[in-house]
């Protein structure tokens, strides 16, 4: 392999190959304990929130590097919201309803000002940050409140009993986890080597069947493992399936839909493509919008795994989720970024959290760690971009 082509396939895989030496750095430190069926299971549940407001987040980053700050609050009020309406004994799927309506009229509300108004994305979701913070102290008046319906737990929740339940009833195993897995494995499979095949029928770049196969044993391997090591605990986390459903949804619309390449376009440059007729305004509501939507569905996450709501949820929330986005390899400066990379770069902050909290790193330590893995990935972007300029 030349020297460009190594060069290439890092740049390429840079966060890949990062998260699997933090991994190994973890597993060696930790003596193992970060790969034990209950921790890779609460990587996934304690950092649900985290995969749903990046993929939020990456829409609003595509954009030209614009971010959320005030989905942490908004996580906080939408949680808030929802506890008081099921403590007044409201149908639950009635509070689950409210409550991604409000994260979507914040998010069109804020929406509307950065697109049609254009008061800049920073200062009106940090003028947002500060409005619902303290809205969600009027409402709870600084005090706790509990989230008492089980079914809504134990639908939306990361707690003991938050699991889809296993019909084979596998004593040592979870079945289920494991079918759902293969299956899982079988449809990537399928649609690895249909896509290279259309790229190659349509003229396209299109990659060796070597490297193909390469890719594939891999991937398969680790979900395999992974999947495995769910269903030797209590098979597939319910916060999972959100996570799945969401990441799905969003890789289909930033990859196949007008509206992802328009957001992509935008991002590469704004001029360029109002002038070729584009409603520029229409996207820029529509990524603050959904990201309004997204709050929601982590406002109702969280206060699901907490069983309660508070005044102080969803603090570094946003922070979080630009984090991922700019580790997973989006662009500080906007048109560059994937919803798989995002959770990559989730996940790497995941298993850094998990991991330092394994080893009993004091929290402020911990901060200082993310603080320069986030520069560090900034600093690759735009040295990157200069060299190929």
């Amino acid at each position: 392999m030349s020297k460009n082509k190594i060069l290439t396939f890092v740049q390429k895989y840079t966060m890949i190959i990062a998260l699997v030496l933090v991994t190994l750095f973890f597993t060696w430190r930790t003596e193992g304990k970060i790969l034990m069926p209950q921790n890779i299971t609460n990587i996934i549940s304690q950092n649900a929130y985290v995969f749903v407001l990046a993929t939020g987040m990456l829409c609003c980053i595509l954009t030209g590097g614009n971010i959320d700050l005030s989905v942490g609050s908004v996580v906080c009020f939408v949680g808030t919201i929802g506890a008081v309406l099921m403590h007044k004994e409201l149908n639950m799927w009635l509070a689950v309803l409210v409550m991604l309506a409000v994260g979507l009229a914040i998010g069109a509300w804020q929406a509307f000002w950065i697109a049609y108004v254009k008061v800049p994305p920073f200062i009106t979701t940090l003028a947002g940050m500060l409005i619902f913070r303290g809205l969600s102290n009027v409402v709870l008046q600084g005090k706790t409140m509990a989230v008492t319906n089980e079914k809504f737990v134990q639908i939306f929740g990361g707690g003991a009993n938050c699991y889809v339940p296993d019909f084979f009833h596998g004593e040592n195993l979870n079945i289920l986890c494991l079918i759902v897995g293969i299956l899982a494995c079988l449809v990537y499979l399928f649609f690895a080597v249909r896509n290279n095949a259309v790229r190659k029928k349509a003229g396209l770049e299109a990659d060796s069947i070597v490297k193909v196969a390469v890719k594939a044993v891999i991937i398969v391997a680790v979900a395999m493992f992974f999947t495995i090591r769910l269903a030797q605990y209590k098979g597939l986390p319910m916060a999972l399936i959100w996570v799945v459903a969401v990441v799905l949804i969003y890789s289909y619309i930033t990859s196949k839909t007008t509206v992802g390449r328009y957001l992509y376009a935008i991002g590469g440059n704004e001029t360029a493509t109002k002038l070729s007729g584009i409603n520029t305004k229409s996207i820029y509501f529509f990524a603050y919008a959904n990201m309004g939507l997204l709050a929601g569905l982590a406002g109702i996450l969280t206060i699901a795994r907490l069983t309660s709501a508070q005044p102080t949820y969803g603090q570094n929330y946003e922070m979080d989720a630009i984090g991922s986005c700019f580790i997973g390899g989006a662009s500080a400066y906007g048109g560059v970024g994937t919803v798989p990379g995002v959770i990559i770069g989730a996940l790497l902050m995941g298993v850094i959290n998990i991991g330092m909290s394994i080893m009993g790193v004091d929290a402020n330590y911990q901060k200082v760690v993310k603080g320069l893995v986030l520069l560090a990935a900034v600093i690759f972007d735009v040295v990157s971009k200069k060299k190929n300029s």
